[in-house]
């Protein structure tokens, strides 16, 4: 007797046991998986940028592109060393899914000119965060590394406001007001007067004609870089744009400028780097001339790239 009692609590007892192991179900019957990172509860993933190659830049460049920024390259002689020297070089990288580069040179009889163009892709490791964000925080620390000058302010005010206006206008009447008064009373002056005023007053005319003249003769200073010259945000070039100009002392006369053009087209940023070395008996090279020609290059590339 004591033997059948015993059996139904082993029975309600394993009953139990196998109710806790199944687990809870919803009201659809269905089993609920709460494990993190489960790709249904977690976040969308960010979207991937646009380029997932990169060009291979050595390639980038013809040689009417070339001969316009490294004149020395024509110097040389045909053959071997000339066909290297359109070829350039490779930079060493250690991904070159990431990363290409391509450097080239001339040594000119009156400046040494370099040239660099460098590919890099970004990719963003946070599914949260994607790879043009990335890419743009990356070209953002670029163009604070190189210290790009504000903006100058455009003044836009009236150099007189309507106040002023009417101050001026009134105080105009009052002056003709006078004027006519004056008038009368030089009637009573003798021709002595009038001749003796007309004569200095053309000397007084030659004097300021002189003077105009001397003005005039004088060469405005067009060599000081104007505003459009200095380094700056370009707006005209990918997503976003910068180009630096840096002029170096260095050992000959002329000094060593380097140029270089920074933009973004989505996760892909290429910068292009160009600088001249003049010889000892050369000219400060020349700004708007390898500015020019460093952003002619660059909106080739990214017409390369598709952006």
């Amino acid at each position: 007797m004591q033997r059948k009692a015993y059996v139904p609590g082993v029975a309600a007892l394993l009953a139990a046991l196998l109710t806790g192991c199944t687990g809870s179900s919803d009201a659809t019957g269905e089993a609920t998986d709460s494990k993190p990172g489960d790709v249904g509860t977690s976040a969308a993933a960010a979207r991937p940028g646009k380029y997932r190659t990169l060009p291979e830049p050595c390639r980038q460049l013809d040689r009417g592109t070339l001969d316009k920024m490294l004149p020395g390259v024509k110097e040389l002689p045909e053959g071997n060393q000339r066909d290297k020297a359109y070829e350039g070089a490779a930079t060493v990288t250690y991904d070159t899914d990431r990363r290409v580069g391509c450097r080239w040179k001339d040594d000119g009889a009156d400046a040494t000119h370099r040239l660099l163009v460098d590919f890099e892709r970004v990719v963003s490791y946070d599914n949260t965060v994607s790879d043009d964000t990335e890419a743009d925080q990356v070209f953002t620390s670029k163009r604070i590394a190189a210290h790009l000058p504000e903006p100058a302010p455009t003044d836009t005010t009236s150099p007189t406001s309507s106040e002023d206006a009417d101050k001026v206008d009134a105080k105009g009447a009052g002056h003709n007001a006078g004027q006519d008064t004056a008038k009368d009373a030089a009637k009573s002056t003798d021709k002595g007067t009038d001749e003796g005023t007309a004569e200095e007053g053309e000397k007084s005319d030659k004097g300021d004609d002189a003077a105009s003249d001397d003005a005039s003769s004088t060469p405005s200073d067009d060599s000081a870089p104007g505003v459009d010259l200095q380094p700056r945000v370009l707006d005209d070039l990918g997503n976003e744009a910068f180009l630096d100009d840096q002029l170096t002392a260095s050992t000959s006369a002329g000094g060593h400028r380097k140029v270089t053009v920074v933009f973004r087209t989505s996760n892909v940023i290429v910068t292009v780097e160009y600088e001249q070395q003049p010889g000892p008996a050369a000219e400060v090279p020349d700004s708007k001339e390898m500015q020019d020609r460093a952003r002619e290059l660059a909106r080739k590339l990214a017409g390369t790239l598709g952006g």
